[in-house]
């Protein structure tokens, strides 16, 4: 007997739960340097506030999908934005900064169930022709957080103080609770019926079939590759274009703004090809463009051609490449296995967190930025060809077994 179909939660509404968790990643950085003078703290204890919101953000998403699987998205999506609410008030009014740093990583565990559910529940209730689009327009916004949020955390810090982005946040978050509590209808499958509590051998269950797929690894960490190598070049932006460029410092948020611009365009294109040529394809093509441009910038690199129009230029392919791959890696993740979807959403999130991450930290070596970023983004780009061969080949042997 066919399950009756599911009532679609608002697109727009799971735009604004995905976009909280990476949002408030973001804001808080161009106001540490006040927040630390007005507290009395160390630069150290300030990038705490930072580091440990990535590890929270990285680290609940492991936690939100299964425990979506078991006791439906939309309480456990209610649980997550409370605490993200309350822990951005406990912020904003934070007398010392090892209670900042306490509310920070608290957040990083509310916020990061946007990021999770958002994904699962659009997943849960899209049709086999809509789903990647669908996709492409939540990865966008999950990318538009860490373009726009420096920029308007720093035009609040600088005007109102770097308490009142906190304020915001918590306004945010609120926001959300409110509109989700109205609006979100329940869409996991057998929400509620696998009974109540999530313990730790549950939730390794859940895990244990999707690390053993070499499907699901494949798209998860080639999608990771694919998507979150860009933060190679984020870390190593400000040395670019200030040091090797030339370029005077409050430019450098703008460049990194306008890199939406290739992500944008490719999630609208890979909408329109969609139908006509197979997602598949999609994915493994506009990956392969993305290493071709990293290839270029490292050779521009190498050849001491760098310039503006060459870095952005390249870098635009590269996003461009982006937007059109994520959506397909995703989609193929999570819907491997529809008893699972919300887990395998936590952990294909933990993987593009991880890869960030990763990419971020090598980036960092070495005395050249320009030269470390292009060779993470060209071993990136090829990794997550290997990945998604990989991942297509397990499909197949699937398909014909």
């Amino acid at each position: 007997m066919a399950q009756p179909r599911l009532r679609e939660p608002p697109l727009w509404l799971l735009f604004l739960i995905t976009l909280s968790g990476t949002m408030a990643m973001h804001m808080f950085v161009p106001a540490l340097p006040e927040a630390a003078a007005d507290l009395g703290a160390s630069v150290s204890a300030m990038q705490a506030t930072i580091s440990l919101y990535i590890l929270g953000l990285a680290v609940g998403q492991l936690v939100y999908g299964p425990l979506s699987d078991r006791l439906g998205r939309r309480p456990t999506l209610m649980w997550g934005l409370g605490l993200f609410t309350l822990a951005g008030l406990a912020a904003a009014l934070a007398p010392g900064v090892r209670l900042l740093i306490a509310a920070r990583l608290v957040q990083a565990l509310g916020g990061c169930a946007g990021l999770v559910l958002g994904r699962a529940m659009a997943r849960d209730t899209a049709t086999a022709d809509d789903v990647v689009r669908r996709m492409a327009l939540l990865t966008l916004m999950m990318m538009t957080g860490p373009a726009l949020a420096p920029l308007v955390g720093g035009l609040l810090a600088s005007h109102l103080g770097w308490r009142s982005i906190f304020v915001l946040l918590t306004g945010f978050g609120l926001a959300n609770l409110l509109l989700s509590w109205r609006l979100l209808p329940e869409t996991g499958q057998g929400a509620g019926q696998r009974g109540g509590g999530m313990s730790a051998r549950a939730l390794w269950r859940a895990w244990r079939g999707l690390l053993a797929s070499p499907a699901f690894l494949g798209y998860a960490i080639g999608g990771g590759c694919a998507t979150t190598s860009m933060y190679a070049f984020v870390a190593a932006a400000p040395f670019v274009f200030v040091a090797d460029l030339h370029r005077p410092v409050e430019e450098v948020g703008f460049y990194l703004g306008l890199l939406i611009l290739g992500m944008a365009c490719g999630n609208l294109l890979i909408g329109r090809l969609l139908g006509r040529v197979r997602a598949e394809r999609l994915m493994v093509g506009a990956n392969l463009l993305s290493l071709l441009s990293a290839v270029a910038l490292l050779a521009a690199v190498l050849l001491g051609r760098l310039s503006v129009p060459v870095v952005m230029g390249l870098m635009l392919v590269f996003t461009f490449g982006v937007g059109m791959a994520s959506p397909t890696a995703l989609t193929k993740a999570v819907g491997l296995d529809p008893k699972v979807i919300g887990s395998a959403s936590g952990l294909y999130g933990f993987s593009q967190m991880a890869v960030g991450a990763l990419c971020s930290a090598l980036a960092g070596i070495g005395p050249d930025p320009a030269l470390a970023s292009a060779l993470v983004m060209v071993l990136a780009g090829a990794c997550a060809q290997l990945g998604f061969w990989v991942a297509l080949r397990a499909e197949r042997r699937a398909g014909r077994a």
